[in-house]
């Protein structure tokens, strides 16, 4: 059994000016939410970068990071706990300051694949650096830089968009992919001057290494089937050992888990009802709508060229202005769902998100054709969209133990990355079913997004049916002034 050493932080960091704090929480929101706009910057250069290398295989260029990011989250995570977060974090940010470095220079499709691939382990620092925050501050200090460090997603909602278009419209994608490299090498000297390590730390453990790798295999064996499933043929001998192999490493990981010392998930805790319920229906309902934007950017980004391909043909600054009123409404979305969550059931704004979003996309099938359209659809989705991603976590807090926190964060990181990851992959493949491939580049008709926008719709609309599921729990109020979780 491991132990774990805590060092109070209120009592080391007595000393440490308010000055230093705030820049040790300016640190860390730009470590943090540099995840969330790599991720806006990559679905905007997705279009350029498919027409100049000429690849009907973009899909890759957003899920190399997605499937990389996913795969070594929970050793991450771990390796946090053992050798400590600020170490981990400079790690995990020199990995992605090389894969985006490689990336920027590659000449050829297949390197810069390698490359994003690299850049995804960043995604590590997200959670590690949420939970970094809670053992360096003084105690008066941790809501206050965890409330900014989570308020920076209302920026890069905003913000994101009109930085991508400008870069996108002036430089090309590779003024996108060098933003990505300076950006993370930012991330890596701030951390490293002004960030300083974590006093908890456990003192033994080991790392469960075959669960991970199960894990990992069955994750990547499902995504690359469902990728290469049209070309190969559903039917196909090659398609069903590949789905019967991942499906294998998954039981395999679960066999494996109930059965290691310490293992990365325990089943004690993603048994219990409430939390394998909310694990269930947060990750499909969150992760289809973070595949939503693979359809939107192709949509408005991709060229106009009669028979060939039906999208706006927007530019990067364009899209920024038209889209701006929708990244608002997450924003208002958001917070008023952390505003209200002390007095609603969480599980009804779950489903209300939900259907607001399957309304909004669903009416997208229809209205797609200019800017008052989008916007118009945009609103509800946007709003939907904002409290979607706000409850999830709230909810994550109803259901299990402070001491179960971060485990229970990082299961629901990793599910909703894989659900993300699936339904991306399939939006890809039923969008290729209209679309047309010219001089090596996939191009899209305009059936092929109406197809995939209801394959999102269609992904939302199940998670918002899996709320039925959750059982009814205390509000967020109540669960932090008596956080006790009990079996069911």
């Amino acid at each position: 059994m491991s132990q774990t050493q805590t060092v109070p932080p209120q009592a080391d960091d007595r000393s440490r000016s308010t000055t230093r704090n705030v820049l040790v929480v300016v640190a860390l929101l730009w470590t943090v939410q540099l995840v969330s706009l790599v991720a806006a910057l990559s679905g905007i250069a997705q279009a350029d970068v498919a027409i100049h290398f000429r690849t009907t295989q973009i899909a890759w260029f957003t899920l190399m990071t997605l499937l990389t990011g996913t795969f070594f989250l929970p050793f991450m995570i771990k390796g946090a706990a053992l050798f400590g977060k600020k170490r981990v974090l400079l790690v995990a940010t020199g990995l992605g300051f090389a894969g985006d470095l490689l990336a920027a220079v590659a000449t050829d499709y297949r390197t810069l694949l390698i490359g994003r691939g690299l850049a995804g382990v960043y995604a590590a620092t997200m959670p590690i650096g949420y939970a970094i925050t809670r053992d360096i501050f003084p105690r008066r200090w941790v809501g206050i830089a965890s409330g900014i460090l989570a308020g920076g997603v209302g920026l890069v909602a905003f913000g994101g968009p009109f930085l991508a278009g400008r870069l996108l419209d002036d430089y090309g994608f590779r003024g996108v992919l060098w933003f990505m490299a300076v950006s993370t090498a930012v991330s890596f000297v701030m951390v490293a001057v002004l960030v300083p390590e974590s006093p908890v730390r456990q003192n033994a453990g080991r790392m469960d290494w075959t669960g991970g790798l199960l894990l990992g295999a069955g994750v990547t064996g499902l995504v690359y089937a469902v990728g290469e499933g049209a070309d190969w043929g559903w039917g196909s001998g090659k398609f069903i050992g590949y789905v019967a192999g991942a499906v294998a490493a998954l039981i395999a990981f679960l066999i494996v888990e109930r059965r290691v010392a310490e293992p990365l998930f325990p089943p004690a805790m993603t048994r219990r009802r409430p939390v394998w319920t909310v694990l269930l229906a947060t990750s499909v309902a969150a992760g289809s709508l973070s595949a939503v934007g693979v359809v939107i950017q192709l949509l408005v980004l991709m060229p106009n060229i009669p028979h060939v391909s039906e999208g706006l043909g927007w530019s990067g600054t364009h899209n920024a202005i038209v889209t701006s009123p929708i990244s608002a409404m997450i924003i208002v979305g958001a917070v008023g769902t952390g505003w209200i969550a002390r007095r609603v059931d969480a599980r009804i704004l779950l489903a209300a998100g939900a259907a607001l979003t399957v309304v909004g996309y669903a009416l997208a099938t229809h209205f797609h054709e200019n800017g008052p359209q989008i916007v118009s659809w945009g609103v509800a989705a946007g709003l939907g969209t904002g409290m979607v991603v706000a409850v999830v976590p709230i909810m994550i807090i109803e259901v299990v133990t402070p001491a179960e926190q971060a485990l229970a964060n990082g299961a629901q990181n990793l599910a909703q990355g894989v659900a993300q990851i699936v339904v991306s992959q399939l939006a890809f493949v039923v969008m290729a079913q209209h679309g047309v491939v010219l001089k090596g580049t996939q191009f899209y008709l305009d059936q092929g997004f109406v197809n995939g926008l209801w394959l999102v719709v269609g992904c939302v609309a199940l998670g918002m049916l899996l709320v039925a599921l959750v059982p009814r729990r205390a509000r967020l109020d109540e669960a932090v002034e008596s956080p006790v979780v009990q079996a069911a």
